[in-house]
């Protein structure tokens, strides 16, 4: 196990114990959660080695690298993505100067596939083999090792799109100062996260699908968001919430507890019901370089 001895946004050492947590999806071990005693932020600590870490990922409910349609919660997955997959593509063409994107984190390549439709020069970039052999065979998509990414040039891309990646992000301030450099300087990065200050992260707490130990390294509220980027002379720009995140982590949520879907679909509902700007259980990000 990786013990993290600084926080990965202010550099301070000191950290309390925040939760334990059980990774329902592949080892059943219990990892922990701590906040900094600086800024606030909350990371999982200690993880599993970078050589080990693959290992949380080998489970066939990781749907985000899967077209499942088997269980109830896979087939209202599968309907909720071809929804999401256009507004994603409508905010791409919103926010977005040019025609350049970058996919961090691409999976099997659906989101990569619908901009490559509605005429972007899509590149996407993806660790796992199995994905992006499916996104190739199935979509014909461009999408290559993640390793790719410190071959691309500065300054290269008008929009750069994270759905729920940043949390897995190994090395994070490595990455994320070559990712904010491949941007073009009018450009876009997208983000993308779970909110560990929404009402469904409170009411389950332990049971909290979206914390989903140890694979989520960090877990995020809106100031960490905007903190984090301050190193990279980024700043929001705006803030969106994915208010279908809210049912879906429920039922997995209720699922690890022994519950049942209609407690599910009634917290998914309290939840946003709930919600102002900044407490949604998911939530995009929309960042720009400073001046810009």
């Amino acid at each position: 196990m990786n013990d993290i001895k600084q926080c990965p946004i202010c550099d301070s050492s000191e950290f309390t114990p925040f939760i334990s947590a059980v990774d329902y999806t592949v080892s059943n071990d219990t990892f922990n959660i701590v906040s900094c005693n600086n800024c606030g932020f909350h990371f999982t600590n200690p993880i599993p080695t970078v050589d080990k870490i693959g290992e949380y990922y080998k489970a066939e409910s990781y749907i985000s690298h899967s077209s499942t349609n088997k269980g109830i919660i896979n087939k209202l997955y599968q309907r909720v993505r071809k929804h999401t997959l256009k507004q994603k593509v409508k905010l791409v063409k919103r926010v977005g100067k040019g025609k350049d994107t970058l996919d961090i984190g691409a999976g099997t390549g659906h989101f990569l596939n619908a901009c490559q439709l509605a005429g972007f020069n899509a590149l996407g970039l993806e660790p796992d083999v199995d994905a992006r052999t499916f996104a190739i065979e199935n979509f014909k998509a461009n999408i290559q090792e993640l390793d790719e990414l410190y071959n691309l040039p500065d300054g290269s891309r008008d929009v750069i799109t994270m759905w729920h990646v940043l949390e897995h992000v190994y090395d994070l301030r490595r990455d994320l100062d070559k990712i904010t450099r491949i941007l073009k300087p009018d450009g876009r990065l997208i983000i993308a996260v779970p909110n560990m200050s929404s009402f469904d992260a409170k009411h389950y707490k332990e049971f909290w699908a979206a914390y989903d130990l140890p694979i989520h390294l960090y877990h995020f509220v809106p100031d960490d968001i905007k903190r984090l980027f301050e190193h990279y002379d980024m700043e929001l720009e705006e803030m969106q919430p994915m208010k279908f995140d809210s049912y879906y982590v429920s039922m997995l949520s209720e699922k690890y507890k022994g519950g049942n879907i209609v407690k599910a679909f009634w917290n998914g509902c309290r939840s946003n019901l709930k919600a102002k700007n900044g407490t949604y259980s998911s939530q995009i990000y929309i960042l720009k370089k400073k001046g810009h």
